[in-house]
């Protein structure tokens, strides 16, 4: 049995470290791409939301909320009655809903050809730059440094 083991992880090993080895060889490289991944879609979420905002604005329809059970930290839920009598529930919750809580109204303002398009009213995209750009901040002062000390480590070790 324990022979058995020793060859399965022999193999294991043939098969995993011709995948692992480029990526632990070119480790700055790969620890900047992922920065530049993470950055740019950070970027991506502040442009999809200005662009929501945008449509909003283009077609505002603004209505009283209220801020229903079941929301998480990824989305809050509400419940809002359009002027024709529709209730609309957005399944993606509301834009912008940090210090929200159940139970409470709230105004909301949105797409009148697309009523599941909502945000809090006041409230923008712009409400996403700090913890974005935090985000992407954090991200490069670990990645820097990462990517240096693997760059130095390289070098010790193929010098």
């Amino acid at each position: 049995m324990a022979s058995r083991q020793g060859h399965l992880a022999h193999e294991l090993r043939l098969l995993v470290l011709p995948l692992v080895r480029p990526v632990v060889r070119h480790g700055p490289e790969v620890v900047i791409g992922i920065a530049v991944l993470l950055s740019v879609l950070g970027l991506l979420v502040l442009v999809g939301a200005a662009r929501d905002d945008v449509a909003i604005e283009a077609h505002l329809g603004q209505a009283t909320a209220q801020v229903l059970d079941g929301s998480t930290w990824v989305r809050t839920l509400v419940r809002f009655t359009t002027p024709d009598g529709q209730v609309h529930t957005p399944e993606l919750g509301v834009a912008y809903p940090r210090g929200l809580r159940a139970g409470e109204l709230v105004r909301v303002q949105y797409d009148t050809t697309k009523p599941d398009l909502v945000r809090v009213a006041g409230r923008s995209w712009v409400v996403g730059l700090g913890p974005v750009l935090g985000g992407i901040a954090v991200l490069w002062a670990l990645a820097l440094p990462l990517a240096g000390w693997l760059r130095a480590r390289r070098r010790r070790n193929t010098g």
